[in-house]
């Protein structure tokens, strides 16, 4: 007797419905900005609101699931650094490979995009298509400022949507969190998590939604900007490209001049690695061929591949500082600001805790909960992230191969650089 079976459904992911729903959304905009101008511009108008919705939405989840990261991720690096000499070895080269390449991307990007021709007013149509501020406010005074970033009221900062405020106080909360008793700290961490985790349910249910919030925001900026909009996200998509390489780049720099290592053995053994990164884009997905390649074709020591490269995989991405700053260096070019060495250097502290505290979930998820507290904390606006999200899957998978990348090279600084926990798991 045979059982009828169905054939297998084909389903799409969601970079690639996303991906649909940008280009339908650009076609449909852009061929009714050729036919009929007034027709496009009512037509946008329309479909505004829905975006808008969408990206609300994505902001409402912002304030708890950034504070649950943070306080979460903080216990994870103290508890990942407290399993040996080894692993503290580790969280210093995590931290200072993030510090350096969110310096070279707050240097780079304004380099990269001064380059490219910027129409004034191409920008003030996008900015109305997007509904963003035509105005941002005007940035209070150094001692104002630096007052501002401990809050005196924790609860109002997280009302007010002061982000580095309330980064702050989750830093503090989660530091304090770690010299408690084990149980109770348990407890406190299990309500965390569960916070955090439930607002990732309520984002996974949001961009359910993402190709219709995404279709009506591109078909509502194609319409109002035309083919301007194009050429604008083609400069932020080689922004991206451009920085995920050089940061790749720059891996095999550090590989060679602190891990001591030859850069053809070291290239012939990531080949793999990044073939597999660029296919899945994925680094949990690439794990198995990373151990492969440190153990067998680099010769770690098993000490050091089998506590660093999990680790890597879930605390050190590092390609996520890069893609923090690149957006808001982005949106401060389309606004025509300028930011100060300041600011950067406080963006580039936010992105290390950010990623730190973030780098398991997915993607789509990633790109709006990692970015928003970054954008927010500068001052800009948050409105082009809707758009930018749509465009993410192309440079989402050359950051994929960088952090790969960076995720063995950490490993290969920890076996040179680990001494007696490395020696002693290579005797065994």
């Amino acid at each position: 007797m045979t059982v009828a079976t169905s054939p297998p459904r084909f389903r799409l992911s969601m970079p690639a419905r996303v991906l649909i729903a940008l280009v339908l959304g650009a076609g449909a905009g852009l061929a009714l900005a050729a036919w009929d101008p007034l027709v496009a511009a009512r037509t946008a108008d329309f479909v505004q609101p829905v975006g808008r919705l969408w990206l609300n939405a994505l902001q409402m989840t912002v304030v708890p699931l950034v504070a649950a990261l943070v306080i979460v991720g903080i216990n994870a690096a103290a508890d990942a650094a407290a399993s040996g000499r080894n692993a503290r070895v580790a969280m210093a080269v995590f931290a200072v490979l993030l510090a350096v390449c969110g310096a070279f991307a707050a240097v780079a990007a304004p380099a990269f995009l001064s380059l490219m021709p910027r129409d004034e007013a191409q920008v003030a149509l996008f900015r109305a298509a997007i509904q963003a501020p035509e105005v941002l406010p005007q940035a209070p005074s150094f001692g104002l400022w630096i007052t501002s970033v401990i809050p005196s009221n924790a609860i109002a900062a997280a009302a007010a949507s002061a982000m580095l405020p309330l980064v702050v106080f989750s830093m503090f909360f989660g530091f304090a969190l770690t010299r408690l008793e084990p149980e109770r700290r348990a407890r406190m961490l299990e309500l965390v998590r569960t916070i955090g985790d439930t607002m990732l349910v309520v984002v996974r249910w949001v961009l359910w939604a993402a190709p219709l919030g995404v279709f009506a925001l591109v078909l509502a900026v194609c319409a109002h900007v035309g083919l301007g909009v194009l050429a604008a996200l083609g400069y932020y998509i080689a922004l991206q490209c451009t920085l995920y390489i050089a940061i790749t780049v720059l891996m095999y720099a550090v590989a060679m001049l602190v891990a001591g290592e030859r850069l053809r053995r070291f290239a012939a053994a990531l080949l793999p690695v990044q073939a597999i990164a660029a296919s899945t884009q994925s680094s949990l997905a690439s794990l198995p061929v990373m151990v492969d390649s440190a153990r067998q074709r680099l010769g770690y020591p098993l000490a050091v591949t089998s506590l660093v490269l999990p680790m890597a995989v879930s605390l050190f991405r590092i390609a996520s500082p890069t893609q923090y700053l690149s957006v808001v260096i982005f949106i401060a070019w389309m606004y025509g600001v300028e930011l100060g060495a300041a600011q950067l250097s406080i963006a580039v502290g936010l992105s290390i805790v950010i990623s730190m505290g973030s780098v398991g979930l997915p993607g789509q998820v990633s790109f709006m909960t990692n970015n928003l507290p970054v954008t927010q904390a500068m001052g800009l606006p948050v409105e082009p992230l809707g758009v930018l999200l749509a465009v993410d899957t192309i440079p989402d998978v050359f950051a994929t191969v960088a952090n790969t990348t960076g995720q063995v090279t950490a490993t290969g600084v920890v076996a040179r650089r680990g001494g007696a926990d490395a020696e002693a798991g290579a005797d065994a």
